[in-house]
């Protein structure tokens, strides 16, 4: 059995999530999807607008996901070690950085692979966020 990992914060859940999960689980036989708690979140210099709670429960309520798992950390590797995830999937807007060519390397020697998936282009929760942002600004100088 193939077990698949990823993890986000899935705030303002979007079709960007929904096609990483989906293309996620064509990958797998199980796919455990670790959603941020929000001191992390925090701790990443942001604030989730939809508690933690709520974002678990949508995730938990994907027909792709098998799992979903609080992540308590940043450590990717320790996670898929404890879930026995052979593979993690991640967006490619992480690939050929310093940081992930070094995660390549650690995972490579645990035997766990590492599958970017294409970024779905013009949609983020930050740029969501963004734009509820300036429509407020808007409607309150009105």
């Amino acid at each position: 059995m193939i077990i698949g990992y990823t993890t986000g914060v899935f705030d303002l859940f979007h079709i960007g999530h929904l096609n990483l999960l989906k293309n996620a689980k064509g990958f797998c036989d199980k796919l455990v999807v670790g959603v941020t708690v929000d001191d992390l979140v925090s701790y990443k210099g942001k604030c989730a607008l939809i508690p933690f709670e709520d974002r678990i429960e949508i995730i938990r309520s994907i027909k792709y996901v098998d799992a979903a798992v609080p992540q308590y950390d940043m450590d990717k590797l320790l996670a898929c070690k404890k879930l026995g995830a052979s593979v993690l999937f991640v967006g490619d807007d992480w690939y050929a950085t310093n940081k992930w060519k070094d995660y390549e390397e650690k995972f490579a020697r645990e035997r766990i692979k590492i599958i970017y998936f294409p970024y779905t282009k013009g949609i983020s929760s930050t740029r969501i966020s963004n734009t509820l942002n300036l429509q407020n600004d808007r409607s309150i100088e009105l």
